[in-house]
């Protein structure tokens, strides 16, 4: 039996990384390997196929094994996660598994060429050096920071159909692009620094003017702390019912999460309401430990109330009123976000200008930022302003 037939074999024999098996790209080198009985044509279309599939990546096969065993998600890794005993036959198989890995990692394309036997030209692959298992237990001791399975892979979440999917271009703000409202960031900072070092973390509500920064603040936090083990997971104001099973699926992972709702509001009493109600009052079903919630709205009260409804032929109707328009007090920190005068207008301006590069007359940047903003001040219409002069 040659090499490549017993790593083929050692590659079919995979338990606790068998869930690779199902790789695009680590699926065809296995057909490449298990081509030797084919004829010279559809061993060199496996070698193309496969080829093709990694250069789409990289042009490192090593590069390409390691990055998907460490953002495999199988049954080892979430036992480590969750503190659970592994028994010896379950590290004797991971040593065996993480040692066949590693020879597929390490495996030539000049090794492949020969067994296939053709002398036109096949386009090479690159191999390193690799200790897979150092590697591999290295990343099993900082799991609470670099996460595992798609939280490794990925820091933005969306929830789309109940179920929590990557996002693939996330918003890449920081909160150094972010000028003004310095008393709201650094509370919120502080919350969240809180929320990563295991302490308690308020649910957060940020209000207040369309345009101020809100959700980019939210999303400028995971940015920051990302390679600290923040991770952000969107969620619809219509999904509010979706959340229990979001949380369940969270409970127990090393890193930390904001659950983000953008633009709360609430039109009346309803079940996607009283589930949000009962996460941020903590109930025994909702609460878990490493998520806070944080909510965006241009309310300061959440629920839209009306004049008419405050008659009707509720006994209780004060009381219900009351409850609904009190949602936003469940939040244990709210921090109102308005739009700035014309003194703050301008100096996140000309902060603006500054990270930029702008040289220009104050005068004349400050006349061109009002004219600007004829139809309101906002951080979004100070970043347009520059954006615009940027573009010349």
């Amino acid at each position: 039996m040659d090499r490549l037939e017993e790593l083929l074999l050692s590659w079919n024999a995979l338990v606790i990384f068998r869930g690779l098996k199902t790789d695009g790209v680590l699926s065809r080198l296995a057909a490449l390997l298990s081509a030797n009985e084919d004829s010279a044509a559809r061993r060199v279309d496996a070698y193309a196929a496969f080829a093709e599939a990694l250069f789409a990546h990289t042009c490192s096969l090593t590069e390409y094994v390691k990055k998907r065993v460490m953002e495999d998600d199988n049954f080892y890794i979430r036992r480590c996660a969750q503190g659970l005993p592994i028994e010896a036959e379950l590290e004797a198989c991971l040593k065996a598994e993480l040692h066949t890995l590693g020879e597929l990692a390490a495996l030539d394309s000049e090794t492949v060429r020969k067994s296939i036997g053709y002398e036109g030209y096949l386009p090479a692959w690159r191999t390193e050096p690799v200790d897979l298992e150092a590697e591999f237990r290295a990343h099993l001791g900082a799991l609470n920071t670099r996460g595992f399975g798609m939280y490794a892979a990925h820091r933005m979440f969306a929830v789309r159909q109940g179920v929590i999917t990557p996002v693939k271009n996330p918003d890449s703000v920081r909160l150094s692009d972010l000028k003004g409202y310095e008393r709201q960031k650094r509370a919120i900072v502080d919350n969240t620094l809180a929320l990563l070092g295991g302490r308690p973390a308020a649910n957060v509500l940020l209000y207040g003017d369309a345009g101020t920064g809100k959700s980019s603040t939210v999303k400028a936090l995971v940015n920051e702390y990302a390679d600290r083990g923040l991770r952000l997971v969107e969620i619809g104001k219509a999904q509010a019912g979706d959340i229990p099973a979001v949380l369940e699926e969270l409970r127990g992972n090393p890193l930390k999460f904001i659950l983000f709702i953008d633009d709360l509001s609430f039109a009346q009493e309803n079940d996607d309401f009283y589930t949000l109600k009962a996460v941020l009052e903590g109930s025994a079903s909702a609460r878990t430990g490493n998520v806070a919630v944080y909510a965006t709205s241009n309310r300061r009260h959440l629920v839209r109330e009306r004049f008419s409804e405050r008659e009707g032929d509720d006994v209780h109707r004060n009381e219900t009123i009351q409850e609904l328009t009190a949602l936003s007090a469940r939040f244990g920190l709210t921090l109102g976000y308005f739009k700035p005068n014309r003194r703050e207008y301008l100096e996140i301006v000309r902060a603006l200008a500054e990270d930029y590069g702008i040289n220009m007359d104050a005068a004349v940047l400050e006349a061109g930022a009002e004219q600007f903003a004829l139809s309101g001040r906002s951080p979004r219409a100070a970043r347009q302003y520059i954006d615009s002069l940027r573009r010349g």
